[in-house]
């Protein structure tokens, strides 16, 4: 005999539901090993990979250590001195760090889903981290964006611990001192990090219960001791001119693409389909959508007031200047805690399809990376254009030997 189902979103299981539930602390044990299993392969892919310009850039940094360039904060530059003074100037070596910093991310992104709904939650959080082709790809990648992600990450987690219901004023503030120090190194490795502090302060303003934190310290800490660790980075710009401010606010905000503004739009929302794939965005927007309710839960609707605002600035930006695919990226973050977060127990169709989707696409993204075997000219491909540089240079030695 059946149980026959309620209507969906009265709490009911919908029967498209997939695997069942885990043990507790067996799918957290899982969602550990998954993270494992990812990074190892990224390690691989990025062992095999050539460095590219981009990489070569910051790796140059990394050779006169500062605390900020003319185009970025200093953290990447930072980050790939480590790996090099540890194992030499190999791809692997620079990127080594920046990969660590995604298994980082993907604990801290599982841990806040867990703190939400569970281990399960942490679990399928765990997947969607490591099939997003916005993370499966980014963290092999030695660029602004490792940092960047991983301290987004943690600051999530420890907002949403600092949030939790019954916990003693000291847990509070000793969460929202990690937060401080999370975010100050976010925007220490990219100015945009400052985007997540706005958005904690949005929804406290929204949402009524938040409020009583504006008369708590646990904010201004955290305020204080982000701006504590930018003082370096600040401190560098008002030697230098504000030039890395002045640069990424032209950057970002310019008037100076071609094209109307639909057409960026246009570009804007492929380039998001491409890094979060089809069915996963339509997930996170579903999961924001659901969750951006200023009378509904405190935690979730600290992260889609996050999401929507990070949201907010690249879709205005992009009436103004043409917007890279991966910018957005810490929007989509704290809208991956929402969908994992969204139905622990069981999973529906659309869910396994968005993680197998996701997963299809990734690989076939790294067979590219690995042999660019798709007919794209390299203008058009950025992976092409890693690739080559070691027949290039052998040939100029080559060709320069002579007039030795």
């Amino acid at each position: 005999m059946t149980t026959p189902l309620t209507p969906y979103g009265s709490g009911a299981v919908p029967r498209s539901s997939g695997a069942g539930i885990a043990q507790p602390g067996t799918a957290w044990r899982q969602a550990l090993w998954i993270i494992a299993a990812v990074t190892f392969f990224r390690i691989l892919v990025a062992a095999i990979v050539p460095l590219f310009p981009d990489e070569a850039y910051y790796w140059e940094w990394s050779r006169r250590l500062a605390f900020g360039y003319f185009d970025h904060p200093p953290l990447i530059a930072w980050c790939i001195a480590a790996g090099t003074a540890l194992f030499g100037d190999a791809p692997l070596a620079v990127r080594l760090v920046p990969i660590l910093l995604g298994a980082v991310a993907g604990v801290a992104v599982s841990a806040t889903a867990r703190a939400l709904a569970g281990d399960n939650a942490a679990r399928f959080a765990a997947v969607l981290m490591g099939v997003m082709p916005l993370s499966a790809t980014g963290f092999v990648l030695a660029t602004p964006d490792a940092p960047l992600l991983a301290a987004v990450a943690v600051t999530l987690w420890a907002v949403v611990r600092a949030l939790e219901e019954g916990g003693s004023a000291a847990r509070r503030l000793r969460y929202w001192s990690i937060a401080g120090v999370a975010v100050g190194l976010a925007m220490a490795s990219k100015f945009t990090g400052v985007f997540i502090a706005f958005g904690v302060l949005i929804a406290v303003l929204l949402h009524r219960r938040l409020q009583a934190q504006l008369r708590s310290a646990g904010p201004w800490l955290a305020v204080a001791i982000a701006s504590l660790v930018m003082l370096p980075v600040l401190w560098w710009n008002v030697q230098h001119d504000w030039i890395a401010f002045r640069f990424q606010l032209g950057h970002g905000l310019g008037t100076t693409a071609r094209g109307s503004w639909w057409q960026r739009e246009i570009a804007f929302v492929g380039g998001q389909l491409a890094v979060v794939t089809p069915i996963l965005l339509g997930a996170f927007l579903l999961a924001v959508r659901k969750s951006f309710d200023p009378v509904g839960e405190q935690r979730r609707f600290v992260l889609a007031t996050i999401a929507v605002f990070c949201l907010g600035f690249f879709v205005y930006s992009a009436t103004r200047k043409n917007v890279e695919a991966n910018w957005p990226a810490i929007a989509w973050l704290p809208a991956l805690v929402l969908v994992a977060a969204s139905r622990p127990a069981m999973r529906t169709r659309w869910e396994h399809a968005a993680a197998w989707s996701a997963g299809v696409i990734t690989l076939v993204l790294l067979s590219q990376f690995l042999t660019p075997w798709m007919p794209l000219r390299a203008a058009r491909d950025p992976v092409a254009r890693a690739h080559g540089w070691d027949t290039f240079a052998w040939s100029a030695e080559y060709t320069a030997a002579p007039l030795r």
